[in-house]
């Protein structure tokens, strides 16, 4: 069942909860589908599987940083509204894989794309971002991927 599906249905559980965080950020999720398939050059044809990944994972991601910057400037009640979105957010993600999952997965890539050192960041994460997608966030691929590669120098 696509996504825009997925969330009417929602949508209309949490109207009929009364639950006003979980039908504000369905609605938002509801409303960047719509406009991601009206976009100039999206011809108004419905996203595919990997394009609603990634407008789950931008999301995601954006509600990862305001809850950081909240955060950091000590308005707890504007990060834990931020952080309750996310939750109901990773409800729709693909599960995210543990570190230890993610370190065996990424050694995987590394022996298989050949990497030595460093210098072959590129090649890696290039790999990492395709097969990873949806299931670890891109900054964490990055740490693990440059630790890893930092490691076989030695």
């Amino acid at each position: 069942m696509p996504l825009k599906e997925t969330l009417d249905a929602a949508i209309k559980q949490a109207m009929l909860a009364k639950d006003k965080v979980r039908l504000t950020t369905l609605r938002s999720l509801k409303s960047q589908i719509m406009l991601a398939e009206t976009a100039e050059g999206a011809q108004g044809a419905a996203l595919t599987p990997d394009a609603e990944l990634k407008l789950l994972n931008k999301a995601a991601k954006q509600r990862r940083d305001a809850a950081a910057i909240y955060k950091e400037q000590f308005r707890s009640d504007l990060e834990s509204n931020e952080l309750a979105e996310l939750a109901i957010i990773e409800e729709y993600l693909p599960q995210q894989l543990t570190e230890a999952d993610l370190v065996e997965r990424l050694v995987h890539i590394i022996q298989r794309v050949g990497a030595q050192g460093p210098s072959d960041l590129g090649k890696v994460m290039g790999v990492a971002a395709r097969e990873l997608s949806g299931q670890a966030d891109g900054k964490l691929i990055s740490q693990v991927v440059s630790n890893l590669l930092n490691n076989t120098n030695q």
